[in-house]
């Protein structure tokens, strides 16, 4: 399955059908290894406030896509996991002018979670931390999304 997350033409298909606003400012995978994603949020017109910067919210949709992919990639096609964000906050540290990239470094945690919700049979919850860099590899934001994850009986 990391072949096909890291392949950008599925990727991009799977943005423009799953996650069309995400498809349109132009969020990309850069890179997903099991422990780790990397998400590229382009500074473009499609992403940018009337400030000059890219908007909080398209921040946001990368950052919570950074931590959503890892959780995907850990399912991994199995039947009967059912994800759901229940939490989301984050903070904004420098005015993000260039490119962005988000990064979540939590694979493992989610992994050995979704195999206790498995065995478990109980609902489990994970707070994972994405932070976004620009170009100069500066921090600009950071978010921090709780994901739920149940295994349906």
């Amino acid at each position: 399955m990391l072949k096909d997350l890291n392949n950008a033409f599925k990727m991009k298909m799977y943005l423009f059908y799953k996650l069309p606003g995400a498809w349109f400012m132009g969020v990309s995978v850069k890179q997903i290894t099991a422990e780790k994603a990397e998400v590229n949020l382009p500074y473009g017109w499609r992403s940018q406030n009337p400030f000059k910067s890219i908007y909080f919210a398209a921040q946001c949709a990368a950052a919570e896509f950074s931590t959503g992919i890892l959780c995907l990639a850990a399912i991994n096609r199995r039947p009967g996991i059912s994800m759901l964000v229940t939490k989301f906050s984050a903070e904004f540290y420098k005015k993000a002018n260039n490119r962005c990239i988000f990064t979540c470094e939590q694979g493992i945690e989610v992994a050995t979670l979704i195999e206790k919700a498995i065995s478990s049979k109980e609902p489990q919850v994970i707070t994972l931390e994405s932070t976004g860099r620009n170009q100069a590899g500066e921090i600009v934001s950071k978010a921090w999304i709780t994901w739920s994850f149940k295994a349906k009986l």
